[in-house]
């Protein structure tokens, strides 16, 4: 939470689901890493950081990514879901084509050459 002038503000579960993320996204983002749980401190932390942003969550399609997912959008009803195919399963595993095309279908400008990798 380095740059409040960012206006969109990505949440994802580990740091290298971040890392991942942070190689394919063209414009400035903040990525929020919760390291797969996240405390009531943080939780209040992250509240008010997050007032007046487009909020994003991109979390694995496993069990504890859904149990995340679940807590975030009772605390952020207003942020944009992400969902990558179940069959890749981690964020940080998925192609990074497939990353691309999920966070442009989201409005999140990315480096071209990954939606053109196959």
């Amino acid at each position: 939470m380095n740059d409040s002038y960012v206006d969109k503000v990505l949440i994802v579960e580990g740091k290298s689901d971040k890392n991942k993320v942070k190689r394919i996204v063209k414009e400035p983002v903040e990525i929020i890493c919760t390291n797969g749980t996240i405390s009531i401190t943080k939780l209040d932390e992250l509240i008010e950081f997050l007032e007046n942003k487009d909020v994003y969550i991109l979390v694995d399609a496993d069990f504890s990514g859904e149990k995340l997912r679940k807590q975030l959008k009772r605390e952020f009803p207003q942020a944009e879901h992400l969902y990558i195919d179940r069959m890749y399963r981690e964020v940080a595993t998925a192609p990074v084509q497939h990353l691309a095309t999920v966070l442009i279908g989201a409005n999140i400008d990315v480096h071209t050459e990954f939606l053109e990798m196959g």
